[in-house]
């Protein structure tokens, strides 16, 4: 597990791990992530998607009412969002997008593949669970009236924009985003100080929001906070933003898990599992290249 207690220990003589090195520490990380029994690894992926959900808060605040220029403006929030990753490796918390790397622990032959997906399938459901306990949180402590409803503007903005991509094209996204995310995993093993993982993390997941790319876990925040909004803002909210419920057709339940939820996720094992670990454990780990070489 990426966790707290292996920030110091990777190589103090040097301060990094190579590729080689990294790629041996993926798969083991792999392996511990299927010893930590339900309880753990379900208490782990809740505080992951409460992770990722605070970083999504941050990101969306510092952009509400922004007058900054588009590609400023997405900049800043992709680096109030890496919060959220940051909090995850640093706290050893566990999350699904994350977990995609357990691949290459699987093609090791170190776990099986009903340890792999019932890892995935645990972490998935604490990570929604942890992002919707937010939710909850965001709606009871106002924080959408921020900013006289700016806040919740903004929010608003953001799910109905993520429920209207098409499936293929969240899909895509959703591909895109999970790369750059196991990219920033892959990269913070390399380095044995807090400090070497925050910068290994903030550049990727910067990246990744400002290119507008889709992450799963992100989405289980992201879009019921704007259905929520929709559904439970007091009337006030709407006064002040001069706007109303019916204009937010395409922000509900169905468009969010069928329309976003289901393609991002598929998405996300797809650029995570096959174009960061599977790509990585061939170079560095499979018979076949060590023979070659």
């Amino acid at each position: 597990m990426i966790g707290s207690s292996e920030i110091y220990t990777a190589n103090p003589a040097s301060g990094i791990l190579l590729p080689d090195e990294m790629a041996e520490k993926a798969v083991d990380s792999g392996v511990q992530k299927t010893h930590n029994g339900i309880l753990k690894t379900s208490a782990l992926a809740v505080l992951a998607g409460a992770f990722i959900a605070l970083g999504a808060i941050f990101s969306t605040l510092v952009t509400s009412g922004s007058s900054m220029d588009y590609g400023i403006g997405k900049l800043v929030s992709g680096v109030a969002f890496s919060l959220g990753l940051i909090l995850v490796v640093a706290g050893g918390a566990e999350l699904f997008t994350g977990n995609n790397l357990m691949v290459m622990a699987r093609a090791s032959h170190k776990i099986s593949n009903r340890q792999l997906l019932e890892n995935w399938l645990l972490v998935y459901l604490g990570n929604m669970a942890g992002a919707f306990s937010v939710v909850l949180l965001i709606l009871v402590s106002g924080h959408h009236m921020l900013g006289e409803g700016m806040v919740g503007t903004n929010i608003l903005n953001i799910a109905s924009t993520k429920c209207e991509l098409g499936f293929m094209q969240a899909l895509t996204l959703g591909i895109l985003c999970n790369i750059l995310v196991c990219l920033a995993i892959w990269l913070s093993y390399s380095a044995s100080s807090l400090q070497g993982k925050v910068v290994a993390i903030v550049f990727p997941v910067t990246a990744f929001v400002a290119a507008g790319f889709e992450h799963s876990v992100a989405n289980m925040y992201f879009i019921p906070a704007g259905i929520v909004v929709k559904n439970f803002a007091a009337a006030e909210f709407w006064s002040q933003i001069q706007q109303s419920p019916a204009d937010l057709a395409f922000l509900n339940w169905k468009n969010y898990l069928l329309g976003n939820l289901l393609p991002v996720s598929l998405g996300n094992i797809i650029g995570g599992s096959l174009f960061v670990g599977v790509a990585y454990w061939f170079i560095y780990l499979s018979k076949w290249n060590k023979t070659s070489s």
